[in-house]
């Protein structure tokens, strides 16, 4: 198969300590420091798979399941779940380990859509994807049906920014903290 890859050929663990400098006045690792190192590790498993630069076109919710603690391991773990013509669908999972007691804690889970770029800085297209186990077609078609739903709330977003009707929405929002003053 010319011009395919598996999806093993990519997949990419960065792992780091975590150290004081990471951390905020409470004492937990900033979230910042956790999406740079998502970030990374997005731009690596996608640029493997691409054999391009690739620049990070989007990312999912990243929601935080659990605190991060000085001292720490963060290992991020990325495998490309989709691709299209010049994007990929970088997932991405974060657990973090207590080195004494190596106790792991799933933190993160997220996904980055990535673009591969060719040295005019124009998107190129990447190799299509070989999926070989159950687990990486149900995350090919996830990410698929993600698509096809981000599309759908874009389109609804418009039609609320272009159909905004202040008196409905005054009666939408009655109950929500908040206070209209006009």
């Amino acid at each position: 198969m010319e011009n395919f890859k598996t999806v093993a050929e990519s997949q990419t663990t960065l792992t780091e300590l975590m150290i004081p400098s990471y951390a905020n006045f409470g004492g937990k690792i900033h979230g910042g420091v956790i999406m740079s190192l998502m970030d990374k590790v997005a731009y690596v498993c996608a640029a493997k798979h691409a054999d391009a630069y690739c620049v990070t076109a989007s990312v999912d919710a990243i929601d935080f399941l659990a605190p991060v603690e000085v001292g720490e391991l963060v290992s991020l773990m990325a495998s490309v779940n989709y691709v299209g013509r010049t994007s990929l669908v970088i997932g991405i999972r974060v657990e973090s380990e207590n080195v004494k007691t190596h106790a792991v804690k799933h933190t993160n889970t997220s996904y980055f859509t990535m673009v591969a770029m060719d040295d005019n800085h124009e998107p190129v297209q990447v190799p299509g994807l070989i999926l070989k186990k159950d687990v990486e077609i149900e995350r090919f078609f996830e990410a698929l049906y993600s698509k096809d739903l981000k599309k759908e709330y874009r389109k609804e977003s418009k039609k609320i920014r272009t159909e905004f009707e202040i008196a409905e929405s005054i009666e939408r929002i009655k109950g929500e903290r908040c206070i209209i003053e006009r």
